[in-house]
């Protein structure tokens, strides 16, 4: 695995945005759409890792029951299935591979119970 990305849970993606492209020297990376919601991927063009900014309404329901005050980091595995077996084989709390705004992704959580995401 590697490091992907770190959400940001941001009241105003806009305004993050523009103080880390303007003020921090970043590049927009992505943009996606969900709803009425823009969620935005910034880093410096030189590097891969990259902040992406959630806007904090957009997780009003928060079915994960997140800490939203807590950047949520993201790892990326190449083969998804094979990293989650080796996670569940050490004993690491893990919930299964699902699809969640169309990115297949498994979440794990350390022991004091802050959740990882790990993308495919």
């Amino acid at each position: 695995m590697r490091m992907n990305y770190v959400v940001l849970y941001v009241d105003d993606t806009e305004i993050c945005r523009q103080f880390w492209l303007e003020q921090v020297g970043m590049i927009e990376k992505g943009r996606i759409q969900v709803g009425d919601f823009a969620v935005v991927k910034v880093g410096f063009a030189d590097q891969p890792f990259s902040f992406e900014l959630v806007p904090l309404a957009m997780m009003a329901d928060n079915p994960d029951g997140l800490d939203l005050a807590t950047p949520s980091v993201a790892l990326h595995a190449d083969d998804l299935e094979a990293a989650h077996a080796e996670l569940v084989a050490r004993g690491v709390t893990a919930v299964d591979i699902g699809e969640h705004g169309g990115v297949r992704s498994f979440a794990f959580s350390d022991p004091e119970g802050r959740w990882f995401a790990v993308t495919g």
